[in-house]
């Protein structure tokens, strides 16, 4: 016997496969608890037996499904209880304020094209929307010096200007020009920013300041990347103040040709919605001449615990930790059985994604609420000092994308849990069939697309925006195969090489290589489809729903017939019922195994104790029954008809067998006789064959003959079978005392495979009697007997 039969505890990779010999005497619990590994909580499809089993599998893979549906909802709810349903609109709000509001000469942030025109908007406009100290009728809104911005919102500290210059020798004018042009600015680049003192040498606005020394971070322009240092000036606390610095600057040319780009930053904050607004305001002056304006606009929530619902949110953050916990220990697990071995597939590989980005998002939520505590308490100290919040909003908002990112894949692992199914298994065994073919067809798509993106961007770039860059180019063709593309500008810059481009592209990208995508993705989902129809039905997760049902089903139906029956005694017309009568009329409707819970029903409606019911008892008990019987029949609905439940009377085995299932239990037990009769069946049939070579033998050589007073009519029917014997039934008290239906203790299944004693032995086991008489072990007869 196979030692693992024996064993129904978790199975343990790691011990299943060293190379253990256990004969069946120590084949015990106590042999395989050394072996055993203590998963418990943590068992999983991984470090479970599931492969011979299909039922363990479909119900450990739906316990897992639903631990990490409970994870799935805690992770959206903290993801989205960052987010604030008011965030659009603030960011809205903030925008048409600062970047569509116009100067008295129609100047607004977004039409900056000059340096004039940057003056402009910086002493109208941009100040006129940082300071709000009157209402509408100007009178003072009397909250002191604070600006609140559209009355609601208030400006933390003072804004900032700060620019970044290039040396005037960064680059070299060509010898024929050197005499008309004395002075060259190149392009920003880092090596070749200029940090020394100019104009009027004094003040921050004139000397340079080091990314450290300002504690800035760098920017990602239109044009380039930009340093965190430069000159700066923080402006005064009232509008008249902040108008006569921006005025002084002015007048000593702040801005001049070595000037690469101005940042104007500040931030906001809403009580009212508990979100900051932090803006800053962009305007790149390239070596070319003229300006060209970016803006960037982050509305994050820094303070979390204000509202009920954000504590709420607390409970989910610490329910989310205990989730980690719970998965690191799974994942220890799984890595400690199967080793390198584990990262072999996918799905283990996306769960160390997700468990990871969900440990970085734990250490990050508490370096913001320490961050936002430190920036905060230093606020309300020097509330006329610049309030940097733009590091701490750029990595709130990295933090945002990080979690949107992880609930991504939090969502697509719910395909490894629900992969069992056939139906489900369609998408990935199309994608893995077809990798190949696609991968193939890639390499040929690319270099036709990237030819085709260097020929727009060699043919238009100079004229046609979505063609200025490579970049661009290869985005402006996928815009072309999903149908937003201009046309006209394409066809404006080149009236000839346009319209050639754009109608060999569209037929060879389009009509030809896209098609040829779709085929093979289409050919290979119908195969996979036809293979998955031609499989055999295995167990699914809809048969284990509908067991449950049939056995909730079974039990209100037979809790049903109870309260008919007992309504059956009260309605025997007599006024008053002895106890004895009341039950034994129940035991013979064969509620004995209930007949403690229908006592003590009684009891309760025994208001005086004298153990006999009168009418008005009766009756109480009567309406009492019929309540629950309509609850019942309520229930007993509400499951649905779609299933043919168990006739009335059948329960336990009989029941489930009825429903055309049988338990756990009953199963493991015929699958133990199967194979046992399997292991007699061989021997008999090579017994068999050794007879039939000695008959053959004894007749050759003339010495086979009938027995002395026999015939062959004696013959034929001393070989008659004897008549069919119906065997016990499974799991009557024979078959309980032993694991195998003709098992002793103490015997061995090899000892009844080789011995024929032993097999006439397992024969009397199943209820087959020999005849009287002896019977000799080899002879015909006893080979007969032993068949049968």
């Amino acid at each position: 016997m196979d030692p693992r039969r024996k064993y129904t505890g978790p199975w343990c990779p790691a011990a299943a496969s060293r190379s253990v010999v256990v004969s069946e005497e120590s084949c015990c619990w106590g042999s395989w608890a050394s072996l055993q590994c203590p998963l418990g909580l943590w068992g999983t499809t991984l470090t479970e037996n599931t492969a011979e089993n299909r039922e363990l599998y479909v119900k450990t893979t739906l316990r897992e499904l639903l631990v990490y549906a409970v994870f799935l909802v805690d992770i959206c709810l903290l993801t989205y209880g960052m987010t604030s349903s008011s965030a659009y609109y603030y960011t809205k709000v903030m925008s048409e304020l600062f970047l569509h509001t116009p100067s008295d000469t129609g100047v607004s942030f977004q039409s900056i094209s000059s340096m004039a025109d940057f003056w402009d908007f910086a002493q109208g406009p941009l100040l006129d929307s940082l300071y709000w100290t009157k209402w509408y009728n100007n009178q003072s809104l009397g909250r002191g010096s604070h600006s609140f911005i559209y009355h609601e919102n208030l400006l933390l500290g003072v804004p900032r200007l700060r620019q970044l210059r290039v040396r005037n020798d960064s680059c070299v004018v060509h010898e024929d020009f050197r005499e008309d042009i004395l002075n060259c600015y190149d392009v920003y680049s880092p090596d070749k920013e200029e940090q020394l003192p100019f104009g009027r040498l004094n003040g921050t606005a004139w000397t340079y300041h080091s990314q450290d020394e300002l504690r800035g971070s760098s920017h990602w322009g239109r044009l380039t990347s930009y340093s965190g240092g430069g000159y700066y000036l923080d402006l005064p606390g009232s509008r008249q103040a902040s108008a006569e610095a921006l005025q002084d600057l002015q007048e000593g040319l702040w801005l001049d040709r070595g000037t690469r780009v101005v940042f104007i930053d500040f931030s906001v904050y809403n009580a009212n919605i508990n979100l900051f607004c932090v803006l800053r305001l962009v305007v790149e002056f390239p070596a070319t001449g003229g300006a060209i304006p970016s803006w960037q606009i982050r509305t994050v929530k820094l303070i979390r615990y204000v509202s009920n619902w954000d504590f709420f949110i607390i409970g989910c953050e610490i329910i989310f930790c205990i989730f980690i916990f719970y998965y690191v220990v799974e994942e220890i697990l799984e890595l400690y059985i199967h080793r390198l071995h584990y990262l072999s597939g996918i799905w283990n590989i996306l769960d160390l994604v997700v468990i990871l980005l969900s440990i970085v998002a734990v250490g990050f939520h508490i370096f913001r609420t320490l961050e936002v505590n430190r920036l905060m308490g230093k606020l309300l100290q020097q509330p006329d000092i610049y309030a940097d919040f733009e590091f701490l909003a750029f990595w709130q908002t990295q933090y945002n994308n990080m979690n949107a990112v992880n609930l991504f894949f939090a969502w697509i692992k719910i395909f490894k849990y629900i992969s069992f199914n056939k139906t489900m298994t369609q998408l990935s065994s199309t994608l893995a069939r077809c990798a190949k073919d696609i991968l193939g067809f890639a390499i040929m798509f690319f270099v036709i697309f990237f030819a085709y993106a260097q020929l727009g961007y060699l043919l238009f770039g100079t004229q046609v925006e979505n063609f200025s860059t490579f970049i661009k180019c290869i985005f402006t063709q996928f815009r072309i195969i999903l149908g937003d593309f201009d046309y006209n500008a394409i066809d404006n810059a080149n009236r000839i090489l346009g319209p050639t481009y754009f109608v060999t592209y569209v037929f060879f990208v389009f009509f030809v290589l896209l098609n040829m995508f779709l085929a093979i993705i289409n050919d290979t989902y119908s195969e996979v489809k036809e293979e998955l129809a031609g499989q055999k039905d295995e167990l699914q997760l809809s048969d284990l729903l509908k067991q449950g049902y049939n056995k909730t089903l079974l039990r209100l139906r037979l809790r049903k017939e109870r309260v008919s029956d007992v309504k059956k005694v009260l309605q025997g017309g007599e006024q008053e019922i002895q106890l004895e009568d009341f039950t034994n009329t129940l035991r013979q409707l064969g509620h004995a195994e209930h007949l403690t819970e229908l006592m003590a029903t009684f009891s309760r409606f025994d208001q005086d104790g004298n153990r006999i019911p009168d009418e008005k008892e009766q009756e109480q008990m009567q309406q009492d029954l019929e309540g629950e019987r309509v609850a019942l029949n309520t229930d007993i609905e509400h499951l649905g008809r779609s299933i043919v439940s168990s006739p009335p009377g059948e329960s336990g085995p009989e029941a489930a067998r009825a429903g055309g299932c049988v338990s756990g239990e009953e199963f493991y037990t015929l699958t133990r006789r199967v194979l046992q009769l399997e292991t007699i069946l061989e021997g008999v049939v090579s017994q068999v064959d050794a007879v039939g070579s000695k008959l053959k033998m004894l007749e050759k050589k003339g010495q086979l003959a009938p027995s002395p007073g026999m015939g062959e009519q004696g013959i034929w029917e001393h070989m008659q079978p004897v008549p069919a014997v119906t065997p016990a039934p499974w799991g009557v008290q024979g078959w309980q005392d032993s694991e195998f239906p003709c098992e002793r203790e103490g015997e061995a299944l090899e000892e009844r495979r080789l011995s024929p004693a032993g097999r006439l032995q397992c024969c009397r086991g199943v209820g087959v009697t020999p005849p009287q008489g002896k019977v000799h072990e080899g002879s015909v007869e006893g080979l007969l007997w032993t068949f049968h």
